[in-house]
């Protein structure tokens, strides 16, 4: 203070350092708000997870009750809450959950009988969005790993239903690739053993050697007598 007024300077620095408190909280509330989101994100799939694992043992005791003859997959999921097949109440659903991606009790079906909408083989949510989880998913969610899309995770009784038509369609799918090995085809069988043929002429002998009518100088005489001497009378 000079004279009872303040610098110029003094208010500019004070303005100046609102400024950069303003955006320092704004960005902190920001980053806040994002992590929060993920969260609750995570959260939600989580509880996704748990409430697919309760669709699928659903699914597995109703196949397990299944009188022999009869279809092991419910008509419709209103037959997991009260089996008709029993005269008395079973329930294997205590009600339909709620898809806690989607905040609605409305959930996607395989169907055994797609054309008749009829036979619950899986269940699964109808977000499109792409998950955040990606790894780490235990024994009862295999294939769940690197999902593009959260509908993509399929909750099955036991899963081989759905693994068997993963399977189908990955074979279809390798053997319309060219150029890749299938790896769904029968290994080469060995080349059977070599023939020997019929009509394969035989080995000619080879030819007795022949003596020789000028034996080399030094060569051993031969054991042969000599020639007798002829007597001409004298």
């Amino acid at each position: 203070m000079r004279n009872g007024k303040p610098l110029p300077r003094e208010g500019g620095f004070t303005y100046l350092g609102l400024v950069i408190l303003v955006t320092v909280i704004g960005l902190v509330g920001a980053a806040t708000l994002k992590v929060d989101s993920l969260l609750r994100r995570a959260a939600a799939e989580q509880e996704l997870l748990e409430t697919g694992a309760a669709f699928g043992e659903a699914l597995r005791t109703y196949a397990e009750a299944t009188p022999k003859g009869q279809p092991r997959q419910p008509p419709t999921l209103q037959e997991l809450l009260k089996d008709p097949r029993f005269p008395g109440v079973r329930r294997h659903l205590r009600k339909i959950f709620v898809d806690p991606l989607t905040g609605k009790a409305e959930w996607g079906i395989v169907w055994a009988n797609p054309g008749e909408r009829r036979g619950v083989l899986a269940v699964y949510s109808l977000s499109t969005a792409k998950p955040l989880k990606q790894a780490n998913f235990g024994p009862r969610f295999s294939g769940f790993e690197n999902k593009q899309h959260i509908s993509d995770w399929k909750f099955a009784a036991t899963g081989q239903a759905i693994m068997q038509g993963q399977v189908l369609a990955q074979k279809s799918q390798a053997q319309n690739q060219p150029g890749q090995p299938s790896l769904f085809q029968p290994a080469p069988a060995d080349p059977p053993p070599e023939q020997p043929s019929l009509f394969q002429p035989t080995p000619a002998k080879p030819a007795p050697e022949q003596p020789s009518l000028f034996p080399e100088r030094g060569a051993p005489q031969s054991d042969a007598a000599p020639p007798a001497a002829v007597d001409d009378g004298r």
